[in-house]
């Protein structure tokens, strides 16, 4: 394995696990979760 091979297998992983990112925060079952997240700099501490 030379090292032009190992720079192409290290793109292609990098670029499934930014897929699988993306896929992840799309995920519909995490909006209710990202919703609440994204309220939580305007929340007031009592």
């Amino acid at each position: 394995m030379d090292i032009n091979t190992l720079r192409s297998l290290v793109t292609v992983i990098t670029f499934i696990v930014f897929i699988g990112i993306v896929a992840w925060t799309l995920s519909r079952r995490r909006t209710a979760e990202f919703e609440e997240a994204a309220q939580l700099p305007f929340r007031q501490d009592d």
